[in-house]
């Protein structure tokens, strides 16, 4: 049995192929039309998947997509009538799009898909964006049964979800509904310092390091985070002040005047000068982030009893809370799923189907999770290779073998040089895991800073 998942139409739209329950393939969009983040149809990550099981779309027996466009929809309508008249002029900017492309999803996929081949409409499925994030942390987890925990900006209505897996059933346990959002909290601060929201969260992450913990300013700014923003309860459940965010209804997240007020600065435009203030708030709203992070997986060991967890959503990308989640000893065992943001929802998608609808039964290879190293994307021969040298007119050395590529890669990284290395599969997920990395010499004190300057 062959399924096909995919995520689109928001960001990191990708494609992943399953046959029965094992994957087969799996690819962003974006690795294929060079476009960050690419939100469009994945056609040639869906076409990369068939191709690598050497198989026509007919041959498909489920397509999933990852998310349900009449319950977005639903919440859209709810959001804006709450909080009429605000928002007007963006709620009649998004209508048309909304009545054309999203209500009307199914016909536009089946359009996409038959540019591709033969899909008979009794084939194609929604899956619950929280679902579709627990599937895929839970089912190529090493565990028989676990916590799971998924937590981003928002789904249909849910922005963060406790669920209880178990062989091959996922239950609910507990959920928090939009506004109220861990994720779009996080991001209000990418935005607020100036990075650009769904993609430079990761530059947030990084920034927070450079703060000072100590400083009289950092322990104000977690104040304010936690008496003014954010309510955070005992179980890791939250309640946002919207007097101060824009993002329900508005084409900003924040009210800038505002958090200009509350803070003591404007906002950072983007590529300006990082002062130790926007440190100094990235490092506070990141320890406001692992604080919530581990109330909530406190609250799933208590809700699940188990020792296992399993994380996904765009927050479980956040490498520091989950390290803090790790060490905190409050589960035994913890998998994250490496492609954890919506890109990692088409493989949930398809998983969901094939183990709930197709009421499947999973066998576990306890130890061994189904990842495969997270090696799904395309590979290249060494003939596909040289045709690119010889198109582009480029300088290569090709070596006899292995032990000399590593002899002078190990040269160049003692000459401080920076590497590209390549090899194998394509990682799927957003981290470099070691076949599409950039390597440098850790030694260098410059190192960090040049790779940022000429590459980042």
């Amino acid at each position: 049995m062959y399924i096909l998942g995919v995520s689109a139409y928001y960001h990191d739209s990708a494609a992943t192929l399953i046959k029965d329950g094992q994957i087969v393939a799996a690819a962003q969009e974006e690795r294929f039309s060079r476009k960050k983040h690419d939100p469009g149809f994945p056609r040639q990550a869906v076409e990369f998947c068939l191709s690598y099981a050497g198989i026509e779309l007919e041959e498909v027996d489920m397509v999933v997509f990852y998310d349900k466009p009449f319950l977005k929809f639903e919440r859209l309508l709810e959001t804006y009538y709450n909080y009429a008249p605000s928002g007007l002029i963006s709620f009649l900017k998004a209508m048309p799009v909304w009545l054309k492309e999203k209500l009307l999803l199914r016909k536009v996929l089946d359009d996409e898909f038959s540019n591709i081949g033969t899909l008979e409409k009794d084939r194609l499925f929604f899956s619950e964006h929280h679902l579709s994030h627990g599937a895929s942390a839970f089912y190529p987890s090493p565990f028989e049964e676990a916590a799971i925990v998924t937590v981003d900006g928002v789904g249909e209505w849910a922005t963060a979800s406790i669920s209880k897996g178990q062989g091959s059933q996922i239950e609910v346990k507990r959920e928090l509904h939009f506004p109220h959002s861990l994720g779009l909290l996080y991001s209000s601060f990418t935005y607020f310092l100036g990075f650009r929201v769904n993609s430079g969260e990761y530059k947030l992450m990084g920034l927070a390091p450079y703060g000072d913990p100590v400083s009289e300013e950092t322990k104000r700014f977690v104040d304010i985070i936690k008496k003014e923003l954010v309510d955070i309860k005992d179980d890791g459940s939250i309640g946002l002040d919207m007097n101060y965010f824009s993002y329900p209804t508005g084409d900003r997240m924040v009210k800038d005047t505002v958090w200009e007020k509350l803070f003591g600065f404007p906002r950072r435009e983007g590529e300006s000068e990082i002062l130790q203030h926007h440190c100094n708030l990235a490092f506070a709203i990141q320890e406001v982030t692992e604080e919530i992070m581990l109330k909530l997986a406190t609250t799933a060991r208590e809700l699940t009893g188990s020792q296992n967890l399993v994380l996904a959503g765009g927050v479980a990308l956040n490498c520091v809370a989950n390290g803090k989640i790790l060490t905190s000893g409050i589960f035994d065992k913890v998998w994250i799923q490496p492609a954890a943001g919506d890109a990692g929802g088409a493989l949930g998608a398809a998983l969901a189907g094939y183990y709930i609808y197709q009421n499947n039964e999973r066998q576990v290879d306890l130890g061994q999770d189904q990842m495969k190293g997270s090696y799904f994307g395309p590979e290249y021969s060494s003939l596909d290779i040289q045709k690119l040298i010889r198109k582009y007119a480029a300088q290569a050395i090709e070596f006899d073998s292995l032990d000399d590529v590593v002899e002078k890669t190990s040269t160049y990284l003692s000459e401080e040089k920076v590497i590209g290395w390549f090899q194998g599969r394509m990682e799927w997920g957003p981290r470099s895991l070691g076949n599409r990395s950039i390597l440098g010499d850790a030694r260098s004190s410059d190192m960090q800073k040049k790779m940022n300057l000429k590459i980042k």
